[in-house]
């Protein structure tokens, strides 16, 4: 028996009370069907009444109360039919009551829309783009010096950004930036802040960051900062007066360095004048940024699963709580986005962050289905089926709004690029950036991507922007203008739901869809394949022939198609 829920409206709607919710069925003739609640954490089950067709299959509806009790509002459903158990959760169908962690969940407080609408591109500010020759940096693109990973800068800087906007804007079709680190510090990666009111002078101090934010504006475009709280560098001025008590120590009395480093000492929320300096106080250091004339539009949050009291994570949800709480009082729309290379899940319920990098639901399954490695660089074999239920799995254990404002990615300054991994292959390369701009979540490439830029390990990653364009694969850069153009331009996008019709052992066709659009999306890293198309399992109709009834996936290739519903 088939079960559906789209968990967007017009299947999901919100309401003072609650939501109204929509259940899809193929059959018309349960016995009894049924909505799951947890109220006070009991389970309550809720009759579901008929409301209807959408497309070819029959819906029934219920009233959702929201639970006061927990964060978020948990619910299943129910079907009982011939003697049998039919259960729906946010992971797919089950034979019986799923566990709570996979029943869908809905948030009252929805993460910023502006979120989903855009295309982020991520800067690595040394590496990207210079307008002013500085007399200590490294000519641009040469070889990293093997004995000066850290120190070694090569000049890039926030006018050399503002000046290739129109790279970004109109070459890529990018709408935001995300910046690693800007603020002052001894390394060119920045992650060893010194001076967290400062911009670095070597970018061009807080002048030049006032410069881009008036050159984003008059573009439309955004901007999101790297704030780095968990350590400062080992040079930072609070480890030399009586504020040194604000670091953790180690069992000799020693500062903490975060994964061992001695220069980044790690900070102690135990103390409440650094929770004052970091987001509590009037002038904290995640308020003052948000306010002209920087405004920026959001903060990402660097290893903040690590943050918290003495040795160790202590009390990080209340932290990061705290930090949340701050930023949205400053600015309510501002996107509050969190690294974790691994699952994000308890930060991602929606009184912590509005979004994670969304390492674990996309880029690992990503690479390990393209490029047979995990995060470690493991070896490992997962065929297309492995692969969707993995981003399934993660999806599940969110609600929906906030997967829409995931940051995917493909790679990033602290992992080898994506090229690299593949092995040079541009096909599958391709249809790694068709992923990345159709499933659920907001694209973000980082600098270079869109190129076929290369490189290893962390720093190899963070080669310089070849400007020459000598070494640019110019058919990725026009197929990633094309997805960014059509994400602009398909609403389903950006805000619908995903249902995967049908996979192979190499390839994978899903549609991304709301009650007025559908897209049909197949990739494909093995040989040519034709594939039927269930289209009467979408809770949408479309006009006769808008939509393939059997669509060919090419080899180590992907295709798309589109179409407007008639009736939902």
């Amino acid at each position: 028996m088939l079960l559906t829920h789209p968990a967007i409206a017009p299947w999901l709607v919100r309401e003072a009370t609650g939501c109204r919710v929509v259940l899809l069925t193929d059959r018309a003739d349960p016995e009894a069907v049924f909505l799951r609640t947890l109220p006070d954490n009991e389970e309550a089950l809720l009759p579901m009444r008929p409301a209807g067709r959408h497309g070819a299959l029959h819906a029934w509806e219920a009233a959702l109360p929201w639970d006061g009790g927990n964060l978020a509002t948990r619910y299943a459903f129910k079907v009982l039919t011939r003697g049998t158990q039919h259960w729906l959760a946010a992971d797919g169908a089950h034979a019986h009551c799923p566990p709570e962690s996979l029943h869908f969940r809905v948030h009252p407080d929805l993460p910023p829309a502006w979120v989903r609408e855009q295309v982020f591109y991520q800067v690595f500010p040394d590496r990207f783009a210079r307008a002013v020759d500085g007399h200590d940096a490294l000519p641009w693109n040469q070889p990293l010096p093997v004995e000066a990973l850290q120190t070694a800068f090569f000049g890039g800087d926030l006018d050399g950004l503002v000046a290739r906007l129109d790279h970004l804007q109109l070459a890529v079709g990018a709408s935001a930036v995300y910046l690693n680190p800007v603020f002052s510090a001894g390394s060119n990666h920045r992650y060893d802040t010194e001076d967290y009111d400062q911009v670095d002078p070597r970018l061009g101090g807080n002048e030049a960051l006032v410069r881009l934010r008036e050159a984003l504006d008059a573009r439309g475009m955004r901007l999101v900062l790297d704030a780095v709280l968990n350590h400062t560098g080992a040079g930072h001025p609070w480890l030399a007066d009586d504020r040194a008590r604000w670091y953790a120590r180690d069992a000799q009395g020693r500062p903490l360095g975060w994964k061992g480093h001695a220069s980044l000492p790690v900070l102690d929320f135990a103390e409440p004048a650094l929770r004052d300096a970091v987001y509590e106080g009037r002038d904290a250091i995640v308020r003052r940024w948000l306010r002209p004339p920087y405004a920026i539009d959001g903060w990402r949050l660097d290893v903040i699963h690590m943050l918290g009291e003495g040795p160790g994570a202590h009390h990080n949800a209340e932290h990061v709580r705290g930090i949340r709480r701050a930023i949205k009082d400053e600015n309510p729309q501002a996107y509050v986005l969190g690294e974790h290379f691994f699952e994000a899940t308890r930060w991602l319920q929606g009184d912590q962050e509005d979004g994670a990098m969304n390492y674990y639901g996309f880029a690992q399954p990503l690479w390990a289905w393209l490029a047979g490695v995990d995060v470690a660089g493991h070896p490992i074999v997962l065929d297309a089926a492995g692969f969707d239920a993995w981003m399934t799995r993660a999806r599940a254990a969110i609600p929906y709004e906030h997967q829409l404002v995931q940051l995917n990615l493909v790679g990033s300054h602290d992992t080898p690029r994506l090229l690299t991994r593949l092995g040079g292959d541009l096909a599958l390369m391709h249809v790694a950036l068709t992923l990345l701009f159709t499933v659920p979540g907001v694209p973000c490439l980082y600098y270079g991507d869109e190129v076929g830029m290369e490189g290893g390990a962390d720093p190899d990653c963070r080669r310089c922007m070849d400007w020459t364009q000598a070494s640019w694969r110019p058919e990725l850069l026009a197929h990633v203008r094309e997805l960014a153009s059509l994400r602009r331009a398909r609403p389903e996008w950006r805000d619908g739901a995903v249902q995967t019709l049908a996979a192979g052992s190499d390839w994978l066709l899903f549609a991304r869809y709301t009650a007025q659009a559908v897209t049909l999306v197949g990739v494909n890293r093995g040989v040519a394949v034709d594939v039927d198309v269930p289209l009467d399992t979408l809770p949408i109709r479309v006009t006769d022939g808008a939509l393939p009834r059997r669509l060919q996936l090419p080899e180590r290739g992907s295709v798309l198609r589109f179409a407007a519903a008639v009736q939902a």
